[in-house]
């Protein structure tokens, strides 16, 4: 009965973070698939290219709460450890990732695994949250500060959770998933092609 509630809850947090936010949004609003759009990525920046920061801020932050509810309240209802919790969290980036809504594609994972962290280590949330807003405004990278928050993750976590942590190597893992969604970002960083983070455009 405990292997059927931790697979219905693996399964759950996945629905929950494939729900694809900008997605609907754009639809509702334009009526326009913002896969079409700007970089064509279905995360918060590319939407604050398309429609502005009066959307994307609200579905940057949806897009944290997909993250931050499985591994809330989710994984510690069938776990009392942090492992599942944090699985859990997992399988939320994943469907955010990859939702099965709309072809198995979508955005890159980093606000959903930002809520991840806030659920599991708020003092790293913040740290991180700060650092990546201070490379951006130093930058105007959004991929490379967004890159560079998830990579100091792990260490964060194991440095400001309020309780043990056992679970390095699956942040790790995480944060590795992250930044190879950025890949062609590094590629474009590495070229000097990368866009700047600046005024949006209309479709």
């Amino acid at each position: 009965m405990e292997a059927l509630y931790l697979v219905v809850a693996l399964a759950v947090s996945y629905l929950i973070g494939s729900i694809p936010t900008s997605y609907l949004v754009c639809r509702t609003i334009k009526g326009i698939d913002l896969r079409e759009h700007g970089s064509g990525n279905l995360g918060a920046t590319n939407l604050y290219r398309v429609l502005g920061w009066r959307f994307a801020v609200p579905v940057g932050v949806f897009d944290m709460i997909k993250g931050f509810v499985p591994t809330a309240f989710i994984g510690p209802a069938v776990s009392d450890g942090a492992l599942i919790p944090l699985v859990c969290g997992a399988m939320a980036v994943l469907g955010h990732m990859f939702s099965p809504f709309i072809g198995f594609r979508g955005g890159k994972g980093a606000a959903t695994g930002a809520g991840i962290i806030a659920a599991l280590a708020p003092l790293a949330f913040v740290a991180v949250v700060g650092l990546w807003a201070v490379l951006v405004y130093l930058t105007g990278y959004v991929s490379l500060a967004t890159i560079v928050a998830a990579a100091s993750f792990p260490m964060l976590a194991q440095l400001l959770s309020t309780g043990r942590n056992d679970n390095l190597w699956l942040e790790v893992a995480l944060a590795a998933l992250v930044i190879w969604m950025h890949r062609a970002n590094i590629g474009r960083l590495l070229r000097g092609t990368e866009s700047r983070f600046r005024r949006r455009e209309g479709p």
